[in-house]
């Protein structure tokens, strides 16, 4: 019971990711912002990832795991429920602020249910059984997706930017009433989304969650913990990767529904719709490959997929039409085992020091709040090489993987040493 409590989180928090990426899109046309500006969104929403890990990490060592996701939940609820004056204000920072603050949640709950996942068993099959607990966080995410198209962008109205750019300097109190109109649709799943996440909040403060080895501890020791975890190469290169990873997926994702939109003259509502199908393929893809863990090594299948990934953004860049959107798609395939195989090898035998080190992996997410805005900003630009500035953008996320498959290469050569060792 508490393995499943803990994983419905997974689900909880990829709701929230995935609800969010298709805003980036929605704000630009809303407040006629530019891709740089919009994409602001992910700054605030990892942001908010990199701020509270380490504090999460100390009061889950001084507490317990059970008090950092209770921390998080009321974090997360509350950023939820700062949409509604946002809405209000009308104003995109005061809409930012309840982005950070909801991730600073996140960054609690992350850094409680992953370390705690992991130590819920033998340790020789802890990375499978955070690849299991993981396989539903797209679960969440693609219910997120399908909210975002059908309760939020199928809503808004249709008015394109020109339009509302018209609009704007010959009637400001229409633009203003459309503006709002359009907000209102944003901020109605998220204070749902507030109200459901004070329930389980409810349900964990009941919940007996077991203690785990380690817990006992409540001395923090902050700084041996940092000197033997900066000594740590494998676990540097982890966090390196997961940070390149994290940027990877969430450009690949959030603009999807440029690159439909911008290239191949889509509706937002039907871009998005493509960003579910990947959504589906990444879940078939993570239980598939949770599975191959059982015969292939960890290093060599993320190595292998990292590269598959990047051929694949090759295709997005240089194909035309229809098969250059299938596969930025198919990137979704090759990405689903990223996150919990990086997350596992970089903790592997830190024993009760991966509670600071998974405040690590989870500042690592800070990729997600650097890397889309320099992509939109790339976006925004005139393009080059004959390529659209939209297909250009996308060399950013083909040279993130490239240093993933180097990651997993090292990794699988260390284990290959480890085996000769012995």
């Amino acid at each position: 019971m508490p393995f499943i409590l803990v994983t419905s989180l997974f689900a909880l928090w990829g709701f929230a990711n995935d609800i969010t990426n298709p805003m980036v899109a929605a704000f630009k046309s809303i407040l006629l912002i530019s891709h740089f500006e919009s994409s602001l969104v992910q700054a605030a929403f990892y942001g908010g990832y990199c701020f509270m890990a380490i504090p999460a990490a100390l009061l889950i060592k001084r507490f317990s795991y059970k008090a950092g996701i209770l921390a998080g939940l009321t974090l997360y609820a509350a950023g939820c429920l700062l949409f509604i004056p946002s809405g209000h204000l009308m104003t995109f920072w005061a809409f930012l602020v309840a982005y950070f603050v909801m991730t600073c949640g996140l960054s609690f709950l992350e850094t409680s249910a992953n370390p705690y996942i992991l130590s819920m068993g033998d340790e020789a099959t802890a990375t499978r059984r955070l690849n299991l607990a993981q396989a539903f966080n797209p679960l969440g995410s693609i219910t997120g997706m399908l909210i975002a198209k059908e309760f939020i962008l199928a809503r808004l109205d249709p008015a394109d930017e020109e339009t509302r750019s018209v609009l704007s300097g010959t009637d400001p109190a229409a633009f203003a009433a459309l503006q709002k109109a359009d907000l209102e649709i944003i901020i109605a799943p998220y204070t749902l989304l507030g109200g459901v996440v004070l329930l389980v909040l409810i349900v964990f403060a009941l919940a007996r969650l077991p203690a785990v080895a380690g817990e006992g501890d409540r001395e923090l020791k902050v700084g041996a913990t940092l000197r033997r975890l900066l000594k740590n190469r494998r676990y540097l290169e982890g966090v390196l990767a997961q940070a390149f990873y994290v940027g990877a997926q969430i450009m690949c994702w959030t603009f999807i529904i440029q690159y439909g939109v911008n290239e191949l003259g889509m509706e937002r509502a039907g871009a998005q719709g493509y960003n579910v199908i990947a959504m589906v393929i990444f879940v078939s893809s993570r239980f598939l490959c949770t599975y191959l863990l059982r015969f292939v090594s960890h290093g060599r299948l993320l190595g292998g997929l990292a590269a598959g990934a990047g051929a694949l953004l090759f295709g997005t860049i240089y194909l035309q039409g229809m098969p250059g959107l299938y596969c930025l798609i198919g990137v979704s395939a090759c990405m689903s085992l990223m996150f919990p195989t990086i997350y596992g090898i970089a903790l592997d035998g830190l024993g009760d020091d991966a509670k600071l080190g998974s405040a690590g992996l989870i500042l690592a997410i800070g990729g997600g709040c650097l890397l889309p805005p320099l992509q939109g900003a790339i976006m925004d630009g005139n393009g080059a090489m004959g390529l659209s500035a939209t297909r250009l953008s996308f060399f950013l996320p083909m040279i993130c993987f490239v240093v993933i498959a180097i990651y997993g290469y090292r990794t699988f050569r260390f284990h290959q040493e480890q085996e000769a060792s012995r």
